[in-house]
């Protein structure tokens, strides 16, 4: 009866409807790897089209922003696996979107840890805020670059 229901929110459409599944989940847990490849519909096995394969996409990044916004709305909690997580550069956009928690390799952990510790969360604010104002996958690599 005390068992925890999640969710994994791999799928555009979970996401942009995810204040409707938080009301029945006690919490979420974003699956970039796949997120990203339905969002920008891009096989991330192809070797011709990797390239457009991004979790700095602006329609990725606004899915997951809703998503961490509609769960802590419902009051419950925010995680993420795949690669995004473990992304050193997308690290405070996260922490200023608000994810609970990173799942991520075991190599990345450290790093990653370290990379969290240094962080201020206003500053993490806002940089999330502007990346989300970001038109392109280029320009949030840019304004990521410039950190």
């Amino acid at each position: 009866d005390n068992v925890p229901l999640g969710m994994m929110v791999e799928i555009p459409a979970a996401a942009v409807a995810a204040d409707l599944f938080a009301r029945e989940s006690d919490f979420f847990s974003i699956g970039t790897n796949d997120l990203v490849q339905y969002t920008v519909a891009v096989d991330r096995g192809n070797k011709k089209l990797e390239h457009l394969y991004t979790h700095y996409h602006p329609a990725v990044l606004r899915l997951i922003q809703n998503t961490i916004r509609a769960a802590h709305e419902a009051g419950i909690h925010c995680c993420m696996c795949g690669e995004a997580a473990g992304d050193l550069r997308f690290i405070p956009v996260l922490l200023g979107m608000g994810l609970d928690e990173f799942s991520m390799s075991a190599p990345s952990i450290l790093p990653a840890r370290q990379k969290v510790l240094s962080q201020s969360m206003d500053g993490c604010r806002a940089l999330a805020a502007a990346v989300l104002h970001c038109s392109t996958a280029d320009e949030v690599q840019a304004l990521l670059a410039q950190i």
